[in-house]
């Protein structure tokens, strides 16, 4: 059973940046790709960023991409989520993911999910 906390939401102003951070236990990651999906009040869920174990792999959605990077720290099961310049656009509940499946609609989800972590972004 994977186990994931995400960390380092918050409330900030548009322009300012924030970094959030996903922990994965009961598991050693290796050879599974680590992603982050987000989700705003009334919308669905959608796919932000994903990186493989060994880096080939390494997508962030074409509308944040720009502003948003991810990265990933093996040796400690960590994933990570850069977030600069944010706008009103932003604000959403960010979830961690693992095991994410590549189609030709996109990035879709993998089975374990994170609790979510809060980004506010205020003008």
């Amino acid at each position: 059973q994977v186990q994931l906390m995400e960390s380092g939401g918050g409330a900030v102003e548009v322009g300012e940046s924030l970094r959030l951070s996903c922990a994965a236990t009961g598991r050693q990651m290796n050879t599974y790709s680590m992603g982050w999906f987000r989700q705003a009040p009334g919308k669905e869920r959608e796919f932000v960023a994903v990186k493989s174990y060994f880096g080939g792999v390494a997508d962030v959605a074409d509308s944040i991409k720009d502003r948003f990077s991810v990265d990933r720290d093996n040796a400690n099961n960590l994933l990570y989520l850069q977030m600069n310049n944010l706008t009103p656009e932003d604000p959403a509940v960010y979830y961690c993911n693992t095991d994410l499946i590549c189609t030709s609609a996109g990035w879709g989800p993998g089975e374990f999910w994170g609790r979510g972590t809060q980004v506010t972004v205020s003008a």
